[in-house]
């Protein structure tokens, strides 16, 4: 039994992973550099941001899975195969197409109760189903990942579930709850973005293509900005963004010195 037990956590813990140095640049379809994309190691969640020339730089190991994430363009995803210092990867980012609608530019008032009305978009699917009572949309469907110890504890037992030993031993249980934190991330920061206009954070003086990068700083630095975005309370959220302004700006300062 000490020996099964043995071998099990000499799986589970004793993998260590080669890192190298993967270098690339994204475009968009129009061959225009994109700056401001997250590039993210599934595998290790370590995340890094392409500069304004749509060159990036990150740790990864061999088959580990690149995600390349902007608003408004469609993800891409991109395994690492060669080995080696500064393997080059060059990815191609298309625009989803969106229905444009007229513009209406309105003067803030400085009173956040009124502004976050005003620069709050109308979701019209959201307004119908208040007014005919139609059902919320079902929660995602997501396999639960296997733990430590609802495995091994079975195994003291003399039971041995092997899907989950599989499932730990090989980083697929790791790698499934890095990849649900990392779609919960994007899913809260696109709910913002589908409902704050970027007039909003650009008279603030945040750059457009650095809009969703202070949503996660937001999220970061003032945790209970994401609890308002779980509970659907925008004028909470717009009220923890204003307060995390004046720190993003600093940050975004030492960034250019």
């Amino acid at each position: 039994m000490k020996g099964k037990l043995f071998f099990i956590m000499l799986f589970l813990f004793g993998v260590v992973y080669s890192q190298q140095i993967v270098t690339g640049k994204i475009t968009d379809d129009n061959d225009i550099n994109l700056g401001s994309v997250t590039v993210v190691n599934v595998s290790t969640d370590k995340k890094v941001y392409s500069n304004s020339l749509g060159e990036f730089s990150i740790e990864a190991s061999r088959n580990d899975e690149l995600r390349f994430v902007r608003p408004g363009y469609e993800r891409v995803s991109k395994r690492v195969f060669a080995d080696g210092v500064n393997s080059q990867i060059f990815i191609t980012m298309v625009r989803i197409p969106e229905e444009i609608e007229e513009v209406e530019v309105k003067k803030l008032s400085g009173d956040l109760t009124k502004d976050s009305r005003m620069v709050a978009k109308v979701d019209k699917g959201e307004i119908v189903q208040q007014a005919v009572g139609l059902p919320q949309p079902i929660t995602k469907m997501r396999e639960r990942p296997a733990e430590v110890k609802k495995v091994l504890l079975p195994i003291l037992l003399g039971n041995l579930d092997v899907q989950g030993a599989y499932d730990l031993i090989s980083g697929k249980a790791r790698r499934q709850k890095r990849q649900y934190k990392f779609d919960d991330l994007q899913d809260h920061i696109l709910w913002v973005r589908k409902r704050v206009e970027d007039d909003y954070f650009t008279s603030a003086g945040i750059p457009a293509e650095r809009i969703s990068e202070f949503i996660e700083f937001s999220f970061t630095v003032k945790p209970q900005t994401r609890t308002y975005v779980k509970a659907k309370n925008l004028s909470g959220v717009l009220l923890k963004l204003e307060d995390t302004i004046p720190a993003f700006l600093e940050r975004l300062k030492t960034i250019k010195s």
